[in-house]
Parts: structure tokens; C-alpha cells; sequence
């Protein structure tokens, strides 16, 4: 296949639960081909207005720190350009000058740097783990260590460090809360249970975790439990974004590398992977979340027709009856005929009316080539 006529992506629709960053991912997976369903399942609670950030640095700036972790540049910065704002942006530096400051990795000692500041140690594996266990290594008994967040509390670290002996002054920055408008989460709740979207990406524990209680509130859980768990794709950034939905039973799948390039990249191998492929009427068929390719040629397929063709895919070759074709129609009800109007609608919108062949009084089967179904799929048991 030519992914420079179609992209790798064609075909398939992905959920992006993300608020920030949003729009950076969202034109990776189009700039694929794939259709996206936007649904922030967060909203980032704005600095100017945070009460819980205002308290803390103004308590750091009145009782100096020993130790200040800083775990992300946005967060850092934000962090300080809050400060300004508020006209303790230079009370705050000061302290930080005179503190042992603990940077997670290169992009947060850029950031440290740009604020005219030195970072005191950071680790090469941009791990806090690495950061831990240097803190606890050296001995954190009575020592007030301050913790930079961002978005999502840190609990294996905080409670490591109390059990040291230290006290701990939580920093937290952009914290995220339930979006305000939950229209468009609800939208992507209906289109994992009705399989409309192919896989949802999550790239915070927090947005997991939102999607999953807004589902509880309209008690719809389980069916999109039941959704994640089969055909659904959950495509997370990281492990960490990864442990609400493991924690319920779903599958995810993550980058070598956490960040929204690698996390793409996985996208376009795991969804064509998944895809059928098979040889009909002399045709290369790959059958896709809402659209088939024909010989590389991308042709989008309503939802009735994939519904048929997917049907007709699970034993290829076979005859496969009219009855049998009414009940995976979506609110096809009891008449036969509605078959009849799907199957020519989705030979017109295949473009390639022999794919698919009529038996008289007996239904439909795909027009499989003599000995694709050991190249390519399963053969059914008659």
C-alpha cells in the first residue's frame, strides 16, 4: 500500500482525550489520514486562578526549602510565570537560588536555566525514581523537600519521602479537573460502546481515570469496559498513563519513548496490523474501521455496509444468510429487504460490484480467490 495516497491512519477513528496538547496530536494523527474525535476529559484549572499554587509558593518563599524537585518544563515554567503574575516572581527565584534544586531531566534544566537559575544534580535516565533514590541515599530526615507537579499527584514519591522523615510541600501546578462542557466527552462514551472510534489515546493517568467515572455517572462502565477490553484500542504515552484502565482489565499499548511522536507512530503499526486483508475477486480488500482499501484506493463504507462486510469477512468465502446479515444491522428491525439496500449500497461505495456475490434464495458471500483463505484468513468450519 502507498501510505503517501492514503496515510497509514486512513480508515480509522481515534479519540484524543487530551486538553493540553491536544492540538499537536491531533494534527499528527490527521497529517496519517485518521479521523479524529476530540473529547478533553480534563480541563487544566487556569494559574492566575489557582488558590492551592498561590498558598504554596508563598508558603516556600516564608520557610525556605532544603530541596526543590522540579519533574516538568511546562510545569516549571508555568510555575514561575504564575509567580510574576502575582508580583512574587522575584521572592520566589531568590529562594530557589539558595535551595538544592533537583531537575528531572534535560528539558526541565532548560527551563531551570532560562529562569536564570542553576540546577544542583540531574539524572541521565530522566527518571524520578533516579531522583528518589538520591534524595533518600543522602538522607531526608528533617529535611523540607518541595515537590513541583504537574497535573497529577506523585502519591509513591510523596509518601517515600515522608517515611524518610522529611516534610513535604506539594507544588501543584496545572491541576486538572472535570471539563466544563462534557457534551464532547459523552459524544466519545457513545462511539467506544456503539465501536465507532478504532482506539483512544490517553496521554495523562488523570484523563484515564475521568473517562472511566464519567462513565460510572451514566452507567455505562461496563460496556465501555467491555468496549477497551476487545476491540477498542488503548493507546496510552507511558505505563504510568497506562495504570487506571490495566488496573480494570484493558489492554494498552505504549512507546518505547513517551512522547506524542513515538505514541503516533505506534498508532500507524497497531491499527493496519489489526486490519483483515484479503485477496477478493482478483482485489487486494483491507478492511479498516470506517472505510476499506480496494487495491490501495481508500473507499469510505457507511456503517450498515461495514457492518455486512464485516460479517461477510468473519468467514470469507462462505455463503453467509440473509437472516443472519438482518441481525448485525444496526436497527435493521425484522425485513430482509433492508439487506437488499445495504448490500447495493456498499457494493456502490466498494466501487467493485463483483466482490461480493449473490446466491439465490440463500444470501451473500465474498468472492474469495481460490487459496486465500490460507494466505490470509480463517477457514470456517461449514
Amino acid at each position: 500500500m502507498d501510505d503517501t495516497k492514503t496515510g497509514p491512519l486512513a480508515g480509522f477513528t481515534i479519540g484524543v482525550t487530551a486538553a493540553r496538547r491536544a492540538d499537536e496530536l491531533i494534527a499528527l494523527l490527521r497529517r496519517r489520514g485518521a479521523s479524529v474525535l476530540h473529547a478533553p476529559a480534563l480541563r487544566i484549572v487556569p494559574l492566575a486562578d489557582d488558590s492551592e499554587l498561590l498558598a504554596a509558593t508563598k508558603e516556600l518563599i516564608g520557610c525556605a526549602p532544603d530541596a526543590v524537585v522540579a519533574t516538568t518544563a511546562i510545569g516549571f515554567r508555568g510555575w514561575i510565570e504564575a509567580a510574576d503574575g502575582w508580583g512574587i516572581g522575584e521572592e520566589l527565584l531568590e529562594r530557589l537560588r539558595t535551595t538544592e534544586l533537583l531537575a528531572r531531566g534535560p528539558k526541565v534544566k532548560g527551563a531551570i536555566r532560562a529562569a536564570g537559575l542553576v540546577e544542583t544534580w540531574s539524572p541521565e535516565s530522566e527518571s524520578l525514581a533516579e531522583v528518589l533514590e538520591r534524595l533518600l541515599a543522602a538522607g531526608v530526615a528533617g529535611r523540607r523537600i518541595a515537590l513541583q507537579l504537574h497535573g497529577e499527584p506523585l502519591p509513591g514519591f510523596v509518601e517515600a519521602l515522608r517515611a524518610g522523615g522529611a516534610e513535604v510541600v506539594v507544588v501543584p501546578v496545572y491541576r486538572w479537573m472535570a471539563p466544563e462542557d462534557l457534551a464532547p466527552l459523552d459524544r466519545l462514551l457513545d462511539a467506544v460502546v456503539g465501536g465507532v472510534v478504532d482506539a483512544v489515546t490517553f496521554t495523562s493517568a488523570p484523563a484515564a481515570a475521568s473517562l472511566l467515572s464519567r462513565a460510572e455517572e451514566r452507567g455505562v462502565r461496563e460496556s465501555v469496559l467491555e468496549a477497551l477490553r476487545g476491540g477498542v484500542l488503548s493507546a496510552c504515552v507511558g505505563p504510568v498513563t497506562a495504570v487506571p484502565l490495566q488496573a480494570q482489565g484493558v489492554d494498552t499499548v505504549q512507546p518505547e519513548r513517551f512522547r506524542l511522536g513515538p505514541l503516533v507512530q505506534l498508532l500507524c503499526q497497531e491499527l493496519p496490523g489489526r486490519a483483515r486483508v484479503l485477496p477478493v475477486a482478483g482485489h487486494r480488500l483491507e478492511i479498516r474501521g470506517h472505510a476499506v482499501l480496494v487495491d490501495a484506493e481508500l473507499r469510505p463504507v457507511p456503517p450498515a455496509g461495514m457492518a455486512l462486510l464485516r460479517a461477510l469477512s468473519r468467514r470469507p468465502g462462505w455463503v453467509v444468510a440473509r437472516a443472519e446479515l438482518l441481525r448485525v444491522l444496526p436497527g435493521a428491525g425484522r425485513d430482509e429487504h433492508a439487506v437488499e439496500t445495504a448490500m447495493a449500497r456498499l457494493r456502490v461505495a466498494l466501487g467493485a460490484p463483483k466482490l461480493i456475490q449473490t446466491v439465490v434464495k440463500r444470501g451473500y458471500r465474498l468472492s474469495l480467490d481460490a487459496g486465500g483463505e490460507a494466505k490470509y484468513g480463517e477457514v470456517p468450519a461449514p
